[in-house]
C-alpha cells in the first residue's frame, strides 16, 4: 500500500493517524461521558460501543473529508506544510487532554492546515476564505447554540411527555433508551470526525502525485482512519469524560439521552452538507442545553466559559502552531 511513496509522503500518512488516534481518545469523552455518568453503561462497554460506532460511522461519507481535502486551500502544497499543519494539531490536542478540556480537534486541524499554508507561500491569497467562513467559521458559532436549542428542546419535550411518571420509571426507561442514543453520537462523531484526516491524507496523495485531484477518497485511507480512531476510542480520554459527564451539570439518565440525541441530529446534519463541525462543541452544548431546563443554575456557567474560551482560541493558537512548524521544518528542508 505504501510502496513507491516518498519518505515525506511516508511520514504524513504516519502523523495523519498518530492524530487520529489522539482524536480518538481525546473525543471519546464526547460519545461516552453521560452514558458513563448516568450508570446507563459501564465504562468498558461504553467504550468498546463508542469504538464500534466510531468505526462505522468512518465509513460511510466523504463530503466532509472532501471540503478539508478540496475546499480550504487552492495551492499545492509541499508535503511538509501537511506535515507542519497534523504537528499543530496534535500538540494543541495534547495540550488540552492533558489539562482536561474538550476543545475541537476538527479546528485544531484545521487551523494547523491554514496557519502552515499562510506561512508557507507568505501570503493570505491560497487560503480559501469563502470556503473558511462557509464550512467552518459559521459552523463554528452555529453549531454549538443548535446543539444548545436541541438539547434544551428534547429535554422540555420528555418533561412534558413523562410529567405524570415516577422518577424511577423514568431513568429506568432512559437509562435503556441511552444506550441507543450513546452509540447514535459515536456513530455521528465517526462520521464527522474521522473524514477530516482521511480528508488531510487525500490532499497529501494528490500533491504527492498519488491520486488525481478528481479523484475520492481511496478505500485504503478510509479504513486507516476508521480502525486507527476506533483504536484510540478504545484507550479513552478519562480527563475530559470527567469535564463532560459531571462538571458542566448533573446528569440524569433523561437528560443524558436528549443532549446526546440531539447532538447527534445536528452533527449528522452538518456532515450531509460536508460541514466539519466540532462534536465536542456540539455534545457540550447540548448538555448545557438539557441541563438548564430545570433551572439555569443547574449549569456550572463558569466551567462553560472556560470551555467557550478554548472553542474561540483553538482556531488561532493552531494556526499559529501549524505556521511555526511550517516555518521550522522549511527551514531545515
Amino acid at each position: 500500500m505504501l510502496s513507491g511513496l516518498s519518505g515525506i509522503l511516508i511520514c504524513v500518512i504516519v502523523f495523519s493517524l498518530i492524530f487520529e488516534f489522539i482524536n480518538g481518545f481525546h473525543d471519546t469523552a464526547n460519545a461516552i461521558a453521560t452514558s458513563v455518568y448516568t450508570r446507563a453503561l459501564t465504562a468498558k462497554e461504553a467504550i468498546l460501543l463508542a469504538a464500534i460506532m466510531n468505526f462505522c460511522g468512518a465509513l460511510v461519507s466523504e463530503k466532509v473529508a472532501l471540503t478539508i481535502s478540496k475546499g480550504l486551500v487552492n495551492i499545492e502544497l509541499e508535503q511538509y506544510v501537511i506535515l507542519s499543519a497534523l504537528i499543530g494539531a496534535i500538540i494543541w490536542n495534547l495540550i488540552t487532554w492533558w489539562k482536561g478540556i474538550p476543545s475541537s480537534s476538527s479546528h485544531a486541524l484545521i487551523g494547523g492546515l491554514l496557519g502552515a499554508t499562510i506561512v508557507y507561500t507568505s501570503s493570505l491569497q491560497h487560503v480559501v476564505w469563502s470556503g473558511v467562513l462557509e464550512k467552518v467559521i459559521i459552523p463554528l458559532f452555529t453549531s454549538p447554540i443548535i446543539g444548545f436549542l436541541f438539547g434544551f428542546l428534547f429535554m422540555k419535550f420528555i418533561f412534558i411527555a413523562f410529567v405524570n411518571w415516577s422518577q424511577g420509571r423514568v431513568n429506568k426507561l432512559f437509562l435503556k433508551l441511552q444506550i441507543l442514543s450513546a452509540a447514535l453520537i459515536a456513530y455521528s462523531h465517526g462520521n464527522n470526525d474521522a473524514q477530516k484526516t482521511m480528508g488531510i491524507m487525500t490532499l497529501a496523495l494528490i500533491t504527492g502525485g498519488v491520486l488525481d485531484s478528481n479523484s475520492g477518497i481511496p478505500l485504503w485511507v478510509k479504513l486507516a482512519c476508521a480502525t486507527t480512531m476506533a483504536f484510540g476510542t478504545s484507550i479513552g480520554g478519562w480527563k475530559i469524560m470527567k469535564t463532560m459527564g459531571g462538571g458542566v451539570t448533573k446528569l440524569q439518565p433523561a437528560s443524558g439521552f436528549a443532549a446526546q440525541t440531539g447532538a447527534a441530529l445536528v452533527i449528522e446534519t452538518m456532515s450531509a452538507f460536508g460541514a466539519p463541525v466540532s462534536t465536542t462543541q456540539v455534545i457540550t452544548t447540548a448538555i448545557m442545553g438539557a441541563g438548564s431546563v430545570k433551572r439555569k443554575s443547574a449549569v456550572k456557567w463558569g466551567i462553560a466559559e472556560s470551555i467557550v474560551t478554548a472553542w474561540i482560541v483553538t482556531l488561532p493558537i493552531t494556526m499559529c502552531l501549524g505556521g511555526i512548524a511550517a516555518f521550522i521544518i522549511g527551514k531545515f528542508l
